[in-house]
Formats: structure tokens, C-alpha cells, sequence
């Protein structure tokens, strides 16, 4: 991932543009990594959330929990504890 300083950035920000659209650019401000510059293909994928369906139909939360089985047997295991030794 190319690098390029606060300054630098802003002066050839057209140039740091055309870089962020073949691969992610960072930009470091006081020689740290301050923000990444990429492409609208990847900042979609990434910020994409995942819609909960159901026959087709969009769910909020509580339709999401409402619409999970019912009923059954679930048995969620138990871990052992560690035992701790403790001195007196």
C-alpha cells in the first residue's frame, strides 16, 4: 500500500486519486497512518450491511428475533473453569 505524507497528498491529490482507484493509498500525517484513500467499489463492499430477508420481505431486529425457531431442544454446552490456584 503506497504511502504518501499530509502535504504530499494535497498537492497531488489527483495523482493520489488515480493510485486509490488500482489500490488502497494511505495517507500518514506526522509520519502516522491517518486515513486510507480507496477506490467506490471497495468503500461499498466494505460499508455493505447485510439485509435480513424473509420470503422476500425485508426484517427489522425484533421481526428477526421473532422469525427464529421455536420450540426444540437446545442444549448450549457448559465449559469446565479453569481452576485458579490460590494461596493462603
Amino acid at each position: 500500500m503506497a504511502k504518501w505524507s499530509l502535504q504530499d497528498a494535497k498537492n497531488r491529490f489527483s495523482e493520489v486519486v488515480t493510485a486509490a482507484r488500482k489500490s488502497p493509498q494511505t495517507v500518514t500525517k506526522h509520519g502516522k497512518p491517518a486515513v486510507v484513500v480507496v477506490d467506490v467499489e471497495t468503500y461499498q463492499r466494505l460499508t455493505k450491511t447485510k439485509k435480513l430477508m424473509k420470503n422476500g420481505k425485508e426484517l427489522n431486529f425484533i421481526e428477526h428475533l421473532l422469525a427464529m425457531p421455536k420450540g426444540g431442544n437446545f442444549e448450549f454446552g457448559r465449559r469446565k473453569p479453569k481452576r485458579r490456584d490460590i494461596a493462603f
